[in-house]
């Protein structure tokens, strides 16, 4: 974070940012918006440090309300994350980034940039350095983090949305099962047929089998 041209860190961030000093509203619920973590605990699936912004740049978006999709991805393989902390991890940077305001809603990222701010020179690459530097910092198990943002257009935006609730879904099934040890997981539903997870346990099943003959045949 040195050498940005706005502050980062605790308390710089604009508590409530009105509509006549705002450059760019992005993901107001009109035009759609969503946020949502991927993790891996394969190292090599993330590019450490990667922004990859897709769609119109906060200067030529300038007096306009953009569709927003936030995504971070996330990896590291000494340590597992708590899954309880996935869903506000989007949102580490609310209040410490100046002239940024973040408006949360479940599954969502709604947030407006100031004109102050991007006249000092704002950008989705100094936001997502400041996203990935904290959640580096706050996240043990985030080894290597990159981002891609999305404001091309709200079916870009939903198409992503799709992929943040199957996230979830499965999020929600780690948050229910009881940890037993490390990559164990004991359910406390004792009859499979009744459980609306069960979908979820069948596709993490499928999966494991097929690692497992990716493994017996060296293709992992």
């Amino acid at each position: 974070l040195t050498g940005l041209p706005i502050k980062v860190g605790e308390g710089a961030g604009a508590k409530i940012l009105l509509r006549e000093d705002t450059l760019v509203e992005l993901g107001n619920p009109g035009v759609g918006g969503c946020a949502f973590v991927l993790w891996s605990q394969d190292y090599s699936a993330v590019r450490d440090g990667q922004i990859t912004l897709i769609g119109p740049c906060i200067q030529e978006a300038a007096g306009k309300s953009l569709p927003f999709g936030q995504v971070l991805i996330l990896g590291g393989g000494r340590q597992r994350p708590d899954y309880s902390e996935l869903d506000r991890i989007p949102f580490v940077v609310s209040g410490q980034i100046e002239g940024y305001m973040i408006r949360s809603l479940r599954g969502r990222m709604w947030t407006r940039v100031s004109i102050e701010t991007w006249e000092r020179g704002f950008s989705f690459d100094i936001l997502g350095k400041a996203l990935i530097a904290m959640v580096k910092s706050r996240f043990p198990f985030a080894e290597a983090a990159e981002v891609l943002y999305v404001t091309s257009n709200k079916e870009d935006v939903e198409e992503l949305e799709a992929i943040g609730k199957e996230v979830e879904r499965f999020t929600r099934w780690f948050k229910k099962m009881k940890r037993v040890k490390e990559g164990v997981y004991e359910c406390p539903t004792y009859s499979c047929d009744d459980c609306e997870e069960k979908a979820v346990c069948d596709t993490i099943r499928e999966v494991r089998v097929l690692r497992k003959h990716s493994l017996a045949r060296g293709e992992v």
